[in-house]
């Protein structure tokens, strides 16, 4: 969802352009102002964040961050070794919006050197296997399993890096996707910066390789963001509609030159001038974006008002800065029971869709196929649970990222951890799905078939969710 920046300062975006530097120097913070910042952070966090008890409760927290405390057993620690502690306990949250990043410096700093291991891995069975070798070494071909690194068991390793990445509720596809395409820089950033590693396979050969630097090794969805000749792509295949939104995001739309609604009208007009019975929608890896093109995608598939979100919701603090300048943008939150709602902004129409919504112009009749997996996230992820839940369509790939039930986003602006360079980002807005709220709690939009991704289809470079949606379409009665 689209943050906006006007309740609280923001940061510039930490930037992942790689120059060299200088090291930053490595200043370090007594225990006592490392357990002061993390006491601010979490009174920061029940403060701001309207989701932070969502999916545990404050005994809950409040334990895990005595527990973190108590394991500060240095008289000091830097930068890098405060992220270590903090990492997990921001992604228990269970909000994938919710986020810490290493100061813009450090960062810059840590992708001017070759500390990135030089392989893209899938883990499956939490086991790993190399899909794309980088480092140039011919034991560590495509398919090779990879046991350790550096001494430390890939099962090791695993355990350490999921409980850092955040998702939303209890998730564990998008943590296992983020591996897919980011593994080198959570081992540097949650596991260790070193410039050569020792990797060991499943057939017992130990191979030292050098570390390559982010500019020598990232690429389109490998250590960065695919980037997409068109974001939004449209084909007919025997009589069978093929749609793909890369992204809801009006600025990635803008950038590949497409207006959303109009390509989406002139889709959903041919469909039925066509009379086309059958319709595959790839939101893969979509991460979401704009609200109102989610909205109004999802309003192809109605033939009667429906609900969207059933509300928002935003903490008494944040309620309470709804007053004198702010209330040129913003409504004042109505407050009901204990409850702070959010309503609609004067300024933007992305908080408006807890009212009820109507059909397109030319709504979808026909069958839909809607593929999934755990990198549709945030706005794409509530369009999939509307369309689940009001069985619009049939859902075919891995649990989705963003939550069922509903995410925290809206406006996210960034705060740094003082006296740290950390940054932490909150979301302000939380958002509850017009769903059943019976269902999948803490969980994904499920699929109604699931179809896991295999190291073997990666390799030969098959689409099983594909493959299956045209295998549901051709047992299909014909008319």
């Amino acid at each position: 969802m689209k943050a906006l920046s006007l309740l609280l300062s923001c940061s510039i975006p930490l930037t992942t352009i790689a120059q060299r530097h200088a090291p930053p120097v490595q200043q370090r913070y007594a225990r006592a102002a490392v357990t002061s910042l993390i006491d601010d952070m979490h009174k920061e966090l029940a403060d701001s964040h309207p989701g932070y008890y969502r999916y545990n409760n404050k005994a809950a927290l409040d334990k895990y961050l005595d527990s973190v405390k108590a394991t500060i057993r240095k008289d000091s620690l830097d930068e890098l070794e405060i992220y270590h502690k903090i990492k997990p306990f921001v992604a228990k949250i269970g909000c994938l919006h919710t986020a810490l990043s290493l100061s813009p410096g450090y960062t810059r700093y840590l992708n001017s050197g070759s500390n990135l291991l030089p392989l893209q891995l899938h883990i499956e069975n939490e086991k790993a296997f190399v899909t794309a070798n980088y480092s140039g070494s011919r034991e560590l071909a495509p398919g090779t399993e990879i046991t350790a690194i550096n001494g430390k068991s890939m099962a090791a390793i695993i355990a350490l890096l999921l409980p850092a990445i955040p998702s939303d509720g209890h998730n564990l596809t998008l943590k296992y996707r983020a591996l897919d395409t980011q593994f080198p820089s959570w081992y540097r950033s949650m596991i260790a910066v070193t410039d050569s590693f020792t990797v060991s396979t499943g057939t017992q050969q130990t191979v030292t390789i050098p570390g390559a630097a982010f500019q020598t090794l990232a690429r389109d969805g490998f250590l960065q963001e695919p980037s997409y000749r068109k974001t939004l792509d449209f084909r007919m295949t025997a009589q069978t509609g093929i749609l793909t939104i890369h992204s809801f995001a009006a600025t990635d739309i803008k950038k590949s030159g497409q207006h959303f609604r109009k390509f989406i009208d002139s889709v959903f007009l041919q469909l039925q001038q066509q009379k086309v019975q059958q319709l595959i929608v790839d939101l893969r890896d979509n991460t979401g974006g704009t609200d109102n093109n989610a909205v109004y995608f999802t309003r192809h598939f109605f033939d009667k008002p429906f609900r969207y979100w059933d509300r928002i919701e935003v903490t008494k603090d944040i309620a309470r800065q709804i007053k004198g300048f702010a209330r040129l943008f913003y409504r004042k939150p109505e407050k009901r029971d204990s409850s702070y709602l959010w309503k609609k902004s004067k300024i933007t129409s992305e908080f408006n869709y807890y009212t009820m919504q109507f059909p397109a112009a030319h709504p979808f009749t026909g069958k839909t196929y809607v593929l999934i997996n755990g990198f549709c996230m945030s706005s794409c992820a509530d369009a999939a649970a509307i369309l689940s839940c009001n069985k619009k369509a049939v859902l075919i790939g891995e649990e989705t990222g963003g939550g069922y039930q509903g995410n925290n986003s809206g406006m996210m602006p960034s705060v740094r951890l003082k006296p740290t360079g950390l940054m932490l980002t909150v979301p302000l807005q939380q958002y509850f799905n017009a769903v059943d709220t019976g269902v999948h709690t803490a969980r994904g939009v499920m699929p109604d078939y699931p179809v896991a991704v295999h190291t073997a289809d990666i390799l030969r470079q098959e689409d099983a969710a594909m493959t299956k949606a045209w295998q549901l379409i051709r047992q299909q009665p014909q008319e």
